[in-house]
């Protein structure tokens, strides 16, 4: 069966494909489909997850899931949450992930409170008006290291310090990252949701 991400990260791509093959799901970018990004104007990765879903079931007629992650900061009051993405915009860097992890270091920097959770919500729909949309959330809480460790990942994975592995997520191989990331968590939730409801 056909999935389609409602994303073109290739990151995501990549770590959802494997958890989702167990199924015998083949998950496809939406922008091999030719959608366009949906708008994101939402406070919460669950509303964001569902209009991203809903665009892409609308303009493909196939099953969709779609993600909305980021980092959330104790320190910040949970920021920058849903708009995790462009973090580093607002500090005058361009947009990616290397330019957040400097931001978020710079902004961090004298801190003692370094508490973090990176927060990954899923959202699966049969169809754009489907009733009942699985959602499947998967958090990891950890500790933003004062300098970026690893080269495994993307993202705020090479700050993102987890202490049960004593390293960061970019520290860790790959296969290990994926089963205990706030991504693999959701997926491997999401995975027993559509076992139970789709198949």
């Amino acid at each position: 069966m056909k999935i389609v991400l409602a994303s073109n990260n290739p990151g995501k791509l990549a770590e959802l494909q494997a958890m989702f093959a167990p199924l015998g799901f083949e998950l496809i970018p939406q922008g091999s489909l030719g959608i366009p990004e949906a708008p994101e104007p939402f406070h919460t990765f669950i509303e964001n997850a569902l209009a991203k879903a809903r665009h892409a079931a609308q303009h493909s007629a196939l099953p969709v899931v779609a993600d909305d992650a980021g980092l959330c900061v104790d320190a910040f009051g949970g920021l920058p949450g849903v708009q995790t993405a462009y973090y580093a915009t607002q500090f005058g860097y361009p947009k990616g992930d290397n330019n957040n992890v400097r931001a978020l270091l710079e902004q961090m920097q004298g801190m003692d409170n370094r508490r973090a959770a990176l927060v990954s919500t899923l959202v699966a729909l049969r169809s754009p008006d489907d009733p009942e949309p699985l959602v499947a959330v998967g958090r990891v809480v950890g500790d933003i290291a004062r300098e970026p460790m690893g080269n495994n990942g993307f993202g705020f994975d090479p700050v993102m310090f987890i202490p049960e592995f004593g390293q960061t997520f970019a520290q860790l191989p790959v296969e290990v990252k994926n089963a205990n990331s706030h991504r693999g968590r959701a997926a491997a939730a999401m995975v027993a949701l559509m076992r139970e409801r789709w198949l």
